[in-house]
């Protein structure tokens, strides 16, 4: 562990998951490698890194944290409806709890069962 020489590993993702990495790495302010490395750090220590921009910007305005996304969503349109505004502010969210769900699953932390309606909690032993 004391060896703090730097080795590249690559991987391969699909042109929109890198640009929305790009973005959230850009918001921390951090390298797009210090971004992957801490969010597999924080992933296999099972917590997220907080979005601090974010956090402060929804406090400030006094909102619920879709501030920001409401603001980038409007930024250069000249009007959205309701249903455009939605889609916009929630267009990864089914990335995200696929993702998810598919981390629970591999811990063993959720199971899915159609005879029990779903997705349940697994039980410790």
């Amino acid at each position: 562990m004391g060896n703090t020489d730097s080795v590249a590993v690559k991987t391969y993702v699909p042109p929109y998951q890198k640009d929305r990495w790009r973005e959230h790495a850009d918001r921390l302010g951090m390298s797009q490698s210090e971004f992957v490395r801490t969010m597999v750090q924080a992933g296999r220590r099972d917590f997220e890194v907080p979005d601090l921009t974010e956090r402060e910007e929804a406090g400030e305005g006094g909102s619920s944290g879709l501030e920001p996304l409401v603001k980038d969503a409007l930024d250069g349109e000249d009007g959205r409806s309701w249903d455009e505004l939605l889609g916009a502010v929630t267009e990864d969210i089914e990335d995200r709890l696929e993702e998810t769900l598919s981390d629970l699953q591999e811990r063993n932390a959720i199971q899915y069962s159609g005879r029990a309606g779903g997705y349940r909690l697994v039980e410790d032993p």
